[in-house]
């Protein structure tokens, strides 16, 4: 098993991994809208699926019977596991009983997450400048969090639900990492449209069987919390395009390439942008300007990206 290099930060590689955080920002706030109108794993399959129709078109080849899909289908049966059916089923499952608050609060751990998972099982040094880096994204995330005033901190108030974005968030390390191996076929890691394809069509049989249960679990449970069939609507539909095209395709993409380039550990500290991203939404929403304490969180959280990634 071979993992690729880190290369040192610039203008393309951090836009490639700005947009992510964007897109997935985006993600939370029509996720927590879908909720009361499709079950959480639902909801994730049927994102995916129009992500397979849309990719289809680009890579249909990867799904032929000489496919080097099939000779590595166990490589990307985990790859679609742990990025189509499992972080994403999680995070739309800590929606339903979360606030998009406290999930964002969860995801920013993402860093740390990133630097545990490597030290245990890549072999990766955890570094002085990572954890510095790591102290002073997290801070712009509490800037973020508590708008400036220390105090509205203390009036977080944690659910079960958190508990499934935890999961999530160790979970997109998991993959994360994953995706420095050098083992794909050359022909499918190659082509982007070829790589996001063969993890969605091996993500998809792991989500269909997820959401076989969940539909099981609705009929026989009949949970309170959500609902217990799909409320069809122009909304939903448009949403549901939303996630496919956006947090799915163009974040995933992006996300990769970026991965390829800085490494996990680096790329994870750009996911605290994310709730900056959805407070500035949230404002340009309610028509209300950025405050001052936007600037602060930024500034802090790009701080730590810069010294998380300098070089020894």
């Amino acid at each position: 098993m071979t993992r690729a290099t880190p290369s040192p930060l610039n203008a393309s590689t951090i836009v490639l991994l700005t947009i992510p955080p964007l897109m997935w920002a985006g993600n939370a706030v029509v996720g927590r809208l879908a909720a009361t109108w499709i079950p959480p794993i639902t909801f994730n399959l049927l994102r995916w699926v129009i992500a397979f129709a849309l990719l289809l078109p680009l890579a249909a080849w990867v799904l032929r019977a000489d496919s080097p899909l099939w000779r590595q289908w166990r490589r990307f049966a985990v790859l679609g596991l742990l990025a189509v059916a499992g972080y994403n089923m999680l995070q739309y499952l800590a929606l339903h009983t979360s606030t998009p608050l406290n999930v964002t609060l969860v995801a920013s751990s993402m860093p740390v997450w990133m630097m545990l998972v490597g030290r245990l099982f890549f072999g990766a040094a955890v570094q002085p400048r990572q954890l510095a880096g790591a102290v002073l994204s997290l801070t712009g995330v509490l800037v973020v969090l508590s708008q400036g005033q220390w105090e509205r901190l203390l009036q977080l108030h944690f659910v079960p639900g958190d508990a499934w974005m935890l999961a999530a968030a160790f979970t997109w390390a998991c993959y994360s990492w994953l995706l420095t191996r050098r083992d794909e076929a050359p022909e499918i890691r190659h082509d982007w449209a070829a790589f996001l394809l063969a993890q969605t069509t091996m993500g998809l049989v792991s989500a269909a069987a997820l959401t076989a249960g969940e539909w099981v679990w609705l009929a026989t449970a009949a949970p309170t919390d959500m609902p217990t069939t799909i409320h069809w609507s122009g909304a939903l539909a448009a949403v549901l395009l939303f996630v496919a095209v956006g947090p799915s395709i163009i974040a995933y993409r992006c996300w990769g390439a970026g991965v390829q380039r800085a490494g996990p550990t680096v790329a994870g500290f750009f996911t605290n942008l994310t709730p900056l991203f959805a407070a500035i939404m949230s404002a340009a929403f309610l028509g209300e300007p950025p405050q001052a304490f936007h600037a602060v969180a930024f500034t802090l959280i790009v701080v730590g990206i810069v010294v998380s990634s300098r070089r020894g």
